[in-house]
């Protein structure tokens, strides 16, 4: 039997009219090997037995996402059929109109199908304390795509481990009860139909009771006695079930599981889906969520052997070009005349004269807290210039060369001893191996060694911020910048006759 083609929908708005005759399929190759077109044989009958995974909505103002993540997003459905060597006949995705320009383009290049429809109202967002639930409620389309027989509703955060086709058995509704009594929406199959869309789209306009504001509760209040229902098991046969099912908690294994035990301990069912329901600043694409969380490291793996980082190298590469020039020029320069005049408030009298008219204690404060944000800042610029998704090492590894950089910098102009400066570099280093360290027992030793060194390392980092504030330089700035002899001319004699007085 012919394997059928991979087809990518994505969910947009504005909704333009859709001419369903024009449709056409591509099949994505993610081994370097040239794309080829090839026609679509399929009958009616057999695209509607047709089975596409559907992600949850995404878009960089609600949930709080990078607009870089937008890029990966038919990419990331690249990755679940290769790795999981899935037999996915297509997926949507709903985005908002800002992306529409991006994925104009990865339509080209990965053959998506792009469907345009209108965000759903969210009658609860003024309920909800998160803005990045507001779209959610997008979900609800996958009941009124009734040219297929099944789908499965996909967060973007889950990692395929191995094939799930056994998922399209499954009934009319199933899902993961991730907390004892209430099922999880991060994966669901469904089976599409237009009565039940209808009814959902009426609750929502005469705002049915929603616990939650989110689509979770919303959804969950269409299915409660899904707790009383059997679990699935898929029948050997092929054979696609009836009724509501159940799904065993290997296809959405909490990650924070994982972290208690650093391993897996999932008995029931095949281990098949990890799920990454955590805050969206730690999302595992994003490099600095390693080591902190460290199963993200599982994530960049897949994305290494199957994508890559062919987009962002580019511009690591560049950044650690200008790094290292930074340190060779500081390296080898003599102290600049912003230091000089940092320190000695140059040579102009008229200067010097209405600098004395202020305090000079305030004045030496405020130049303390100015030298001391510059020198801060060279720990914060290297890590928002990171591309956000590159692999962690690489982004570790550059925000360790910027830092040190500009750092160097921060030395040379404002004269600061080199040791205390670049503690907390060195206080970077020592925690990311700390939490990296592959050898802990479990999740608790580990916290409790990462507590162990924050607390060893909050004195030391104490006392370097204190000698660079007293060093000798800023001290300095009292002695050299405001003492009144300096306003004097030196090339004016000195009238003995004034000692008279």
């Amino acid at each position: 039997m012919q394997n059928p083609k991979k087809w990518y929908l994505l969910l947009l708005s504005p909704p333009p009219p859709i001419d369903q005759n024009q449709t056409r399929s591509k099949k994505r190759r993610v081994n370097n090997k040239p794309k080829k077109r090839r026609h679509n044989s399929r009958s009616k009958k057999e695209k509607s037995i047709s089975f596409p995974s559907i992600s949850s909505p995404r878009n960089d103002e609600d949930y709080g996402y990078n607009f870089d993540r937008s890029g990966f997003l038919i990419n990331d459905l690249i990755i679940w059929n290769d790795v999981a060597k899935s037999t996915l006949f297509g997926s949507v995705y709903f985005l908002s109109s800002c992306f529409t320009t991006c994925i104009s383009f990865r339509e080209e290049e990965d053959g998506a199908k792009v469907v345009r429809v209108e965000n759903l109202n969210n009658p609860y967002q003024s309920e909800s304390n998160h803005d990045r639930f507001k779209l959610t409620l997008n979900k609800l389309y996958a009941w009124s795509l009734v040219e297929y027989e099944r789908v499965i509703m996909l967060d973007a955060d889950n990692l395929f481990l191995q094939n799930t086709d056994e998922l399209f058995q499954c009934g009319h509704f199933c899902a993961v009860f991730i907390n004892p009594c209430i099922f999880h929406t991060g994966l669901f199959v469904l089976q599409p139909s237009s009565k039940v869309f209808k009814k959902m789209l009426h609750d929502l306009d005469i705002k049915r009771d929603n616990p939650d504001a989110a689509d979770q509760g919303f959804i969950g209040g269409y299915f409660p006695c899904l707790l009383d229902q059997p679990m699935f098991h898929p029948p050997p046969n092929g054979t696609k079930l009836d009724g509501t099912f159940r799904l065993p908690l290997g296809y959405q294994m909490d990650a924070s599981y994982y972290y208690l035990k650093l391993r897996w301990s999932v008995p029931c069912g095949p281990n098949s889906v990890i799920t990454f329901p955590s805050a969206p600043w730690l999302k595992p694409w994003y490099w600095w969520s390693w080591p902190v969380l460290p199963l993200g490291i599982q994530w960049h793996q897949q994305r290494q052997q199957t994508l890559g980082y062919d987009s962002e190298m580019p511009v690591v590469l560049i950044q650690g070009l200008v790094y290292l020039g930074i340190i060779a020029i500081t390296h080898s320069a003599r102290p600049s005349w912003l230091s000089k005049l940092w320190y000695r408030g140059g040579g102009d009298k008229n200067m010097m004269i209405s600098i004395i008219i202020i305090q000079s204690r305030s004045l030496i404060i405020i130049k303390a807290v100015v030298m001391l944000s510059i020198t801060m800042t060279s720990y914060l610029v290297p890590f928002l210039v990171i591309p956000h998704t590159i692999h962690p090492i690489i982004g570790w590894g550059t925000y360790l060369l910027g830092s040190f950089a500009l750092s160097c910098i921060a030395i040379k102009m404002f004269l600061l001893p080199v040791v205390p400066v670049l503690t907390p570099w060195v206080g970077i280093i020592g925690v990311l191996l700390v939490m990296a360290c592959p050898w802990y027992n479990d999740g608790v030793v580990r916290a409790l060694f990462v507590f162990a060194y924050a607390f060893c390392a909050a004195p030391v980092l104490w006392i370097s911020l204190g000698k660079i504030v007293s060093s000798r330089h800023t001290i300095s700035l009292e002695r050299e910048g405001f003492l009144p002899s300096r306003l004097v001319d030196p090339t004016q004699p000195s009238d003995p006759f004034n000692k008279l007085y």
